[in-house]
């Protein structure tokens, strides 16, 4: 999920105030419920304009819950406080020859604590899917200040597994995760990157590059579709570009980098390009994802470049996943709001339609993901006084 590469300390609860340790979030909470106050659940505030609004009279920081707890390199698992931003996490990994493919949208800065709430990923979810494929485990302090712990902290235990699933995407509605225990991977050998030039059209540049994807014998690590302006914001030549990160032993990489130049031209380009993709969104930018099946995705990425670059926004596009990632400037007065209203209906997928970030004035116009009553009666059993991060999943209504 988008979040800003900076961002301003929570509001309500000072970095001196935070809790250090999963009893003072208990205490916190239960306080909280004692006096009817709701609660804003933030990390290092990088992702607090994600989200619909929420509706909280202070807020609880759980930026000082950091550190890794229990590092098992030889069984790929690593146990870190939900404050720990990746960049920590990436730093001792390396180390190893590991690393937690994840690598979503934003700063590194960002915690392992909101990516998992969130259940935010980047272009390597091609490869290695998404949080919900990287959580082994993890401790939640519910919205009745009930410490509770779900799945093992090794691969071969899976235990409790769905409750840990269950608080992936949750968006701190259910609990406040406190520590989590994530999968790690090897670092390939080589790991290499390619810009591929498509030509043609929009529809037909998308449809060429997805076929090829399906048919290739290589999986690459991440391949991710920009449109112009993407390449642009990412440091690259203004034109449709497929992004292909290619991982494994000289030989193969060798082998699967000939068969990319199929596709078109392709260059390598330095492995910065992807860091640099990740944080391109301004403060205030819109943000939504349409997803359908990966066949069909060429229609849906003609229409989001279409609708982007005409309003001086951009597109990228995880073929392998079917998703599209529209990007649109801040829209701050009536006018610049009342034309976002227009370009975000133009934005639209068979399959799905997820708005990350948007002005409040619109989320009362996007429909709620939790208005189910199973949604509804798993958010009462967690946390039934609404504690914790009021309105972020809600009906604005």
């Amino acid at each position: 999920m988008a979040r800003r590469a900076g961002g301003a300390r929570p509001a309500g609860v000072s970095q001196h105030d935070a809790p250090g340790d999963s009893g003072s979030v208990v205490e916190a909470v239960r306080a909280a419920r004692a006096t009817r106050t709701t609660l804003r659940i933030a990390g290092r505030g990088t992702w607090l304009d994600a989200g619909r609004p929420v509706r909280a009279d202070a807020t609880l920081s759980l930026a000082s819950l950091r550190g890794v707890t229990e590092y098992e390199a030889g069984d790929f698992s690593l146990t870190a406080r939900s404050g720990t931003p990746l960049s920590d996490i990436a730093g001792i990994t390396a180390r190893e020859g590991q690393w937690l493919t994840l690598e979503p949208a934003g700063s590194a800065d960002g915690t392992i604590g909101a990516t998992i709430a969130t259940a935010s990923w980047g272009p390597l979810a091609s490869a290695f899917g998404t949080p919900r494929d990287h959580l082994l485990g993890c401790e939640v302090v519910t919205g009745v200040g009930e410490v509770v712990r779900a799945g093992g902290r090794v691969v071969k235990n899976v235990a409790g597994f769905d409750l840990a699933r269950l608080m992936t995407g949750a968006w701190g509605t259910l609990g406040a995760i406190t520590e989590v225990t994530v999968r790690l991977r090897a670092r390939p050998e080589v790991d290499r990157s390619l810009a591929v030039a498509l030509e043609g059209s929009d529809e037909r540049a998308c449809d060429d590059a997805a076929r090829w994807l399906r048919s290739s014998a290589y999986r690459p690590l991440a391949a991710e579709l920009c449109s112009p302006a993407a390449s642009a914001r990412a440091g690259l030549e203004r034109r449709t570009l497929l992004l292909v990160r290619l991982g494994g032993n000289d030989t193969l990489v060798r082998a699967a980098q000939h068969e990319v130049s199929a596709l078109g031209s392709a260059i390598e380009i330095e492995p910065s390009v992807w860091a640099r993709l990740r944080a391109t969104e301004p403060d205030g930018a819109t943000a939504l994802r349409l997803g359908t099946l990966p066949a069909s995705i060429g229609a849906i990425w003609a229409r989001a470049v279409r609708v982007t670059d005409a309003a001086g926004g951009w597109s990228h596009a995880t073929l392998v996943r079917g998703v599209v990632r529209c990007i649109l400037p801040p829209a701050r007065t009536s006018e610049e709001i009342e034309r976002l209203r227009g370009m975000m209906n133009a934005l639209h997928a068979p399959g799905s339609r997820i708005v990350e970030r948007a002005p409040a004035p619109l989320w009362s116009e996007v429909p709620s993901s939790v208005a189910g009553p199973l949604s509804k009666e798993v958010r009462r059993t967690f946390d039934p006084d609404r504690v914790l991060n009021p309105g972020i999943l809600e009906s604005s209504s």
